[in-house]
């Protein structure tokens, strides 16, 4: 299959599923037997058992494991597992003293939990360094008291999904969303033409706390200080705060499936989005725009891309540190990632985001290289998850008009100072 149909293949795979629940689609096998093994002709030199988040981040890691079992006679055993099985299953397993799981992927806001745990083996100490071609800013978690204990392996990053359509009749040509300002127009319109305006994700309080953070960030405005002490109730967040109930009062609320299926029929112009969620096809309706950081035209530029990168690391544990590295260590070459990129893959390495074949192919990987340029990594804390939830439980308020945005901040400041 070309570059292209990969890419419309799974496309198309995702329409079809969300709009018929009774449909099955065939799904790779990749030389998998019925018990999870792959039938080989040799004797394996270590099995290893990799812990993954399941969609398109595990899949294109066992796209690429075909060619390292055959070179190297390590079999790698794929459990694909939900954001929170991932998390906490990962995370207790850390207290055995011979693991279940040899490599697995990492959420960066879960690093300091981890590290507190030691639940990730130290890299350096088996000789692996991140090299020059990852994206630098993407690289910030993945280190501890100096040394390499992750590798940022797949580029999920916050980027404005927007309708083409919409935003031309606008009065907005592709590349030309360049501030808070360009958005909220184009909401407007489409909402005065009886469209959905900005769409965004209310199922749970940490989408609620992700969606609002390019906004936020846009304002110069952030969830903590660097001591890591909450900044709920400043001028900042209250202008962004603010600023964000307009916006979304050109749209509504809706499922991350519901919100890309909108975009892609003009029913919505535009929304946060996440480039491991579906990937805008060659002259579709549907495009990628990195969030510039401006609130209007002439206003200061500020980080504001939010990173969702999933790094891959080796548990402590492993009963096989060496061939877990190794592993690790191909997964992050530069030509087995660019590989991954048609079939949905989004490499942290220059190499593969500027490449200009890749970018004839796939030109929504440039404002995706952007994005990851000017990404930050949510508060590094052990307790986050408690604290994306009082904050999102308080802006859940807020958003529904229960409380003014003063009094929503101010309560979520004094619960958040408690935690």
């Amino acid at each position: 299959m070309s570059n292209s149909g990969s890419k419309k293949f799974l496309n198309r795979k995702f329409m079809a599923l969300f709009l018929s629940a009774a449909l099955v689609l065939p799904t790779a096998s990749c030389g998998k037997s019925e018990e999870g093994h792959r039938e080989v002709e040799w004797e394996p030199e270590a099995t290893l058992t990799l812990a993954l988040r399941e969609g398109t981040y595990a899949d294109v890691i066992e796209e690429s494991l075909i060619d390292f079992e055959e070179q190297t006679h390590i079999l790698c055993e794929v459990q694909k597992l939900g954001e929170d099985e991932l998390h906490s299953g990962v995370a207790e397993d850390a207290a055995n003293e011979t693991g279940a799981y040899d490599l697995c992927m990492v959420d960066g806001s879960w690093m300091a939990e981890y590290t507190a745990k030691d639940v990730l083996l130290n890299l350096s100490e088996y000789g692996y360094a991140l090299d020059e071609d990852i994206i630098p800013a993407t690289t910030k978690v993945c280190y501890h008291n100096g040394d390499v204990y992750l590798a940022p392996y797949y580029g999920n990053v916050t980027i404005l999904l927007y309708n083409i359509r919409l935003a031309q009749a606008a009065g907005y040509e592709k590349g030309e969303i360049g501030s808070l300002d360009d958005m909220m127009k184009i909401c407007e319109y489409a909402h005065q033409h009886r469209n959905i305006g900005f769409i965004y994700r209310g199922d749970t309080e940490n989408n609620i706390v992700v969606d609002f953070l390019p906004v936020l960030l846009s304002f110069g405005g952030w969830v903590v200080d660097e001591n890591n002490a909450p900044t709920v109730d400043t001028p900042e967040f209250r202008a962004a705060m603010e600023y964000y109930l307009q916006l979304i009062a050109t749209g509504k609320a809706e499922s991350k499936d519901n919100l890309i299926l909108a975009i892609l029929n003009q029913a919505a112009a535009m929304g946060v989005g996440w480039p491991g969620w579906y990937t805008p096809e060659r002259n579709g309706q549907a495009e990628y725009a990195a969030i510039t950081g401006k609130v209007h035209a002439d206003s200061v530029s500020y980080n504001a891309n939010v990173y969702g990168i999933w790094t891959i690391g080796v548990t402590g544990n492993s009963k096989n540190k060496e061939a877990a590295v190794q592993l690790l260590t191909y997964l992050m070459n530069p030509e087995v990632q660019k590989k991954t990129v048609p079939s949905g893959g989004v490499p942290c390495r220059y190499s593969s985001l500027r490449d200009p074949g890749i970018l004839q192919e796939f030109p929504q990987y440039e404002p995706v290289c952007k994005a990851l340029e000017s990404g930050v990594y949510r508060p590094i804390m052990e307790n986050w998850s408690e604290f994306y939830t009082i904050l999102g439980t308080h802006m859940r308020g807020i958003l529904s008009c229960e409380v003014s945005v003063e009094d929503g901040l101010k309560a979520a400041q004094a619960e958040l100072e408690k935690l």
